[in-house]
């Protein structure tokens, strides 16, 4: 589980890196100019049998190394559009909207400001965003309650990737060359079916992602592009039920008779639960972050800045243009797009997510960082005209930065914002709620859950463990969250419980539920019905009656309000937990409130 702590935390140190990168970079250029241009025009050949091709050092970093980091661009893009944000249409609306203005706007500006100058053809550098500086920047400033802010800027930097890539991939080609873009075409083809291989999956999409860098290299097409391409036809899927199930199998027969078969069959069906998608972005992601993106920074960074270069850049539009266009285009665009949804009351901010945070992210936003520098050499071919863009790019992250920090940090202080779903919405009520254990004891536990989620069913054992090492001094109340549009069965089995309920029986009949999450249709309810003896002929009647539903829905709102969206949530009294929810973690949490 990865929490909004360690997010920042790892947010946080990849900033860092790519900073002390970049004063690296520029230190190194005005120590030894010779020095760092002569090293990153190193030339490096690279041959395999007849086969040969040769790069300097600076075009193996952008070309070679930047294709890992798009790649993992290209992984974000179809995780979020298939089983993340970008999946529920009103809430990701907004951030799209927005970042389609986030592009849109700076580009305007910069063309505006350039139009005489010879220069607007330039407008690419200045549409993107640097996602690591900007996670980076807002753990450095630290918000207060981050998560809503940090998820919106993602799923608006996701978009924001896409139209960089659909820019570079369009405008700044260096020609097409029909039959390797053809091979390319045919390699990707081929590599949209190595996920039904029964073995082998990672090694064939490695040896084709390296055959179609090569195709799209020679194609013209920039050979990053490459790295999106296969990232955007590798599988992708929620956590798979069957084998999350079936490691508790496993694992309990390794426990009593650990031997290779169990180890091995265990390793394979936990590396099967989970997409290969979201195998290699864990994986590969800090390397990408605290590896290629420096290199990417120092190889990219080095600008020469003498009194020569910040006198022409004072008065240079294109300097200008690129500020502007970064601080005042990023920030007009999104704040203004995201205002004019709401007022419009097309989609939907998330909980606590209000104009003035979203005004701070707009802000940060303006740090363009990695995508502005890797397309300057693209759309810029005079050196010193380069070196002007570049000062433009850091003194646009610089000021995109401190006004970021201006709205968000002194904002917090000024008027701290309230945390969303850190506190229980609605107190615990003995008249309606479920409750196991003295409805007045010392300690209470509330759980949303979600009878057909497998992880609220292991949390089962987790609260009986708990109750039992309490005893008398804790209640448990059980509030429903069904997630449905992941699992089907889910509000029919909520509302199942709650005819159980009305017959009294809603704890005998509930763990059943958990016991049997494959058979969460009408016949399976009924016959968990029997078992227990319950009354057959009322618990139908009941099972689809307005009271069931409304009951179900009502906690299914609350748990809305406070911006739930995953099973099992755990509140500790009144405060939300955040973390592990095995028993002993959950012990200490209560004895800790």
């Amino acid at each position: 589980m990865v929490t909004t702590s360690s997010a920042a935390r790892s947010d946080r140190v990849a900033a860092a890196l790519l900073l002390l990168a970049t004063v690296a970079a520029v230190v190194w250029a005005n120590v030894s100019t010779g020095g760092y241009e002569g090293f990153w025009s190193t030339s490096i050949d690279i041959s395999v049998g007849d086969f040969g091709a040769e790069f300097t050092a600076h075009e193996l970093v952008n070309e070679g190394l930047m294709t890992f980091f798009f790649f993992l661009v290209g992984l974000e893009v179809k995780r979020e559009f298939t089983i993340g944000e970008l999946t529920s249409r009103s809430r990701a609306i907004v951030p799209i909207v927005a970042a389609i203005a986030g592009l849109a706007v700076p580009a305007l500006i910069f063309i505006a400001i350039n139009a005489s100058s010879g220069s607007a053809h330039a407008w690419g550098v200045v549409i993107s965003t640097d996602t690591a500086f900007l996670l980076g920047a807002l753990a450095l400033i630290g918000p207060k309650h981050p998560a809503r802010l940090r998820t919106f800027l993602l799923t608006l930097a996701v978009v924001d990737d896409v139209g960089a890539l659909i820019v570079i991939a369009v405008f700044y080609n260096e020609g097409i060359s029909l039959l390797p873009l053809a091979i390319a075409i045919v390699l990707l083809v081929l590599l949209a079916f190595v996920r039904w291989l029964p073995a082998g999956t990672g090694i064939a999409y490695a040896i084709g992602g390296i055959a179609l860098w090569v195709a799209v290299s020679a194609s013209g097409v920039h050979a990053t592009l490459a790295g999106v391409a296969v990232a955007l036809i590798i599988p992708v899927f929620s956590p798979r039920r069957a084998e999350v199930e079936r490691t508790a199998d496993l694992t309990q027969a390794f426990r009593e008779s650990p031997n290779p078969a169990y180890a091995s069959a265990l390793q394979r069906t936990v590396r099967g639960a989970l997409s290969i998608n979201e195998r290699i972005d864990s994986a590969w992601r800090p390397y990408i972050q605290l590896g290629v993106l420096p290199i990417f920074a120092l190889a990219n960074a080095g600008v020469h800045i003498d009194v020569e270069v910040l006198t022409a850049a004072v008065t240079s539009p294109i300097t200008w243009g690129i500020i502007v266009a970064l601080v005042g285009g990023k920030f007009i665009g999104i704040t203004g797009a995201t205002t004019l949804m709401k007022r419009l009351g097309v989609g939907e901010l998330a909980p606590g997510l209000t104009l003035r945070r979203v005004g701070g992210g707009a802000a940060l936003s303006g740090i363009g960082f990695t995508i502005a520098l890797f397309l300057v050499p693209l759309a810029i071919s005079d050196p010193d005209q380069q070196d002007l863009a570049r000062v433009g790019v850091l003194a646009a992250s610089v000021i995109a930065f401190a006004l970021g920090w201006a709205i968000l940090f002194v904002g917090d202080r000024l008027r701290p914002p309230r945390a969303v779903g850190a506190v229980l919405n609605r107190p615990v009520d003995p008249a309606r709620d479920h409750i196991r254990g003295p409805v007045d004891a010392r300690y209470t536990i509330v759980e949303y859950a979600d009878f057909e989620c497998p992880f609220c069913s292991r949390a089962t054992g987790s609260v009986d463990a708990v109750l039992a090492h309490f005893g008398e001094e804790l209640r448990w109340v059980y509030r429903h969250l069904p997630l449905s549009s992941v699992h089907p069965h889910a509000t029919l089995a909520a509302q199942a419980a709650e005819a159980s309920a009305l017959q009294d029986r809603f704890f005998d009949f509930a763990p059943l539920l958990f016991a049997h999450q494959d058979e969460l249709d009408e016949d399976g309810l009924r016959r968990r019905a029997e078992e227990i003896g319950l009354d057959i002929a009322r618990f139908s009647a009941d099972l689809h009656s307005a009271d069931a539903a409304r009951r179900v829905e009502d906690d299914r709102l609350d748990a809305e309000l406070m911006d739930l969206h995953s099973t099992p949530t755990f509140f500790i009294g009144e405060k939300r937990h955040i973390g592990p929810y095995d028993s002993a973690s959950l012990i200490r949490a209560i004895e800790g409130q």
